[in-house]
């Protein structure tokens, strides 16, 4: 069980990462962002997830700096734009986000989408990366079975992780399966439903088990065996996010959020995302 804050999963090259993490997508302004990362720090999270295609990788950087929590215990994610994919300019990109958070190393480096063409490329230049020793692991975002496949059989390292969009209403478990056969470990963004939390099951669970209806389905995530990114600027929301290693969901339950799935995305579709464009 996954009881503490602290616990974190093994991934397929041994490094281990937490299983809560704050997300901040869209998140711009400096100060708000500054105030969100130290807050969750405080309260315990030691994984946030950044991107280039985020424009706050600089902001990241400095509250981390800032923090009182020694780098080795951080978990760092930033992720590499697909505008231009080809093994030279991933590299590129790549040092241009490791300054701008002012880190010697990342922990976790994903192919952002897979877009329609040439991401083995890119991923070649991440397991570059990853022999200098300059990320403790790689992975991809966004990427369907068939984006896997093509990766594991053009590749020679298996991606660490799969970070896509994941909650009861998309439940993925064709995804999720592939993953699990394969190693790889399945994280979750938008977990939240972009605050999609008012259906009346979750409801109902949440007056049965005494939490809310999103800290009901980030335990779902976390009993699912899925790392949770949950994005908040709100101190007092990131703190209540943290509060999900104190009871279990039943197998019944579990179940019901289960049979919640109607393939509903918030965000993109990775097969028709047209990452050129930005839409």
């Amino acid at each position: 069980m996954i009881n503490s804050i602290q616990d974190r999963v093994q991934l397929n090259n041994g490094v281990q990462m937490p299983w809560l993490g704050l997300g901040v997508w869209l998140v711009r302004d400096e100060v708000e962002l500054d105030n969100a990362i130290k807050a969750a720090i405080r309260t315990g999270y030691r994984a946030i997830d950044t991107a280039a295609a985020y424009y706050n990788e600089e902001g990241v950087g400095k509250a981390i700096r800032e923090s009182d929590v020694p780098r080795e215990e951080l978990f760092i994610t930033t992720k590499v734009w697909n505008v231009e994919e080809d093994y030279d300019t991933t590299l590129k990109n790549f040092e241009d986000s490791r300054k701008k958070l002012g880190l010697e190393y990342i922990d976790l480096y994903l192919i952002h989408w897979p877009g329609k063409r040439r991401y083995t490329e890119t991923w070649r230049a991440l397991e570059a990366l990853y022999k200098q020793g300059l990320v403790r692991a790689i992975g991809v975002s966004n990427f369907e079975p068939h984006h896997l496949t093509r990766v594991l059989e053009t590749g020679s390292i298996v991606p660490m992780v799969n970070q896509v969009e994941y909650h009861p209403l998309l439940t993925q478990k064709e995804l999720h399966a592939f993953c699990k056969k394969h190693k790889i470990q399945l994280q979750a963004w938008s977990p939240l439903m972009r605050g999609r939390l008012d259906l009346p099951l979750l409801l109902e669970l949440s007056k049965k088990y005494g939490k809310t209806p999103a800290q009901i389905v980030l335990r779902w995530d976390l009993q699912n065996e899925v790392v949770t990114i949950p994005k908040s600027v709100r101190e007092h929301r990131i703190a209540e996010n943290a509060q999900i290693f104190d009871f279990e969901l039943s197998q019944d339950d579990m179940a019901l959020i289960d049979g919640l799935n109607q393939d509903e995305r918030f965000g993109a579709d990775p097969d028709v995302f047209d990452f050129r464009r930005g839409e």
